[in-house]
């Protein structure tokens, strides 16, 4: 299967275009932010007041990178589990964010909102952060930086290997796949 090349900023042509199971070569700027970035943000927003990035066609990867060793642009960045942002995330697709990276299933809830505003959710492959950090050309922090590594960081990425899992109009691999595998009764396998 060919790999799809796309860059960030996304739009909705792109995001449509995009089916479930597409692997995809992804370049351009992307930002990081977790569970307590998230809340931040959150909490911004319910204050009415502005948030520090512009999530406008913006990507955001559910990573917490560790700390770059000499010479290295950033440490391991590999995704986080996806679920715990769920419910934080609706007021950024209203802010329009348009795709987010991470691993695993997203709620029933969650996957309505990405349908209404036509946004993706990529797979990055847990457990191969240090090859994600391969496709990090610069770095930098530009929100909450008392977070740590849950600080929200600026990524340059090029060519950062994902695959679609959700696509913006709903199709889930993490629900359509298993089907194809299970033992049906009477399999002798």
């Amino acid at each position: 299967m060919d790999k799809i090349k796309i860059t960030s900023p996304l739009d909705s042509g792109i995001c449509s275009n995009l089916k479930a199971g597409d692997l995809v070569l992804l370049s351009g700027k992307i930002y990081t932010a977790r569970d307590a970035a998230h809340l931040r943000l959150n909490d911004l927003i319910s204050n009415g007041e502005p948030i520090p990035i512009d999530l406008k066609g913006q990507i955001i990867y559910y990573a917490g990178p560790s700390p770059a060793r000499p010479g290295s642009v950033i440490g391991a960045c590999g995704p986080t589990t996806s679920y715990r942002m769920d419910d934080l995330t609706d007021p950024l697709f209203k802010l329009g964010l348009m795709g987010m990276i991470g691993k695993g299933d997203r709620s029933d809830a969650l996957i309505e909102s990405m349908i209404a505003y036509g946004t993706v959710y990529f797979a990055a492959i847990g457990g191969a952060g240090a090859l994600i950090s391969s496709c990090v050309k610069h770095s930098e922090v530009v929100a909450f930086e008392e977070l740590g590594p849950e600080a929200i960081r600026c990524l340059d990425v090029e060519d950062m290997p994902v695959v679609v899992v959700i696509d913006s109009k709903g199709n889930n691999l993490y629900r359509s796949e298993p089907k194809k595998y299970r033992k049906q009764e009477g399999d002798l396998i």
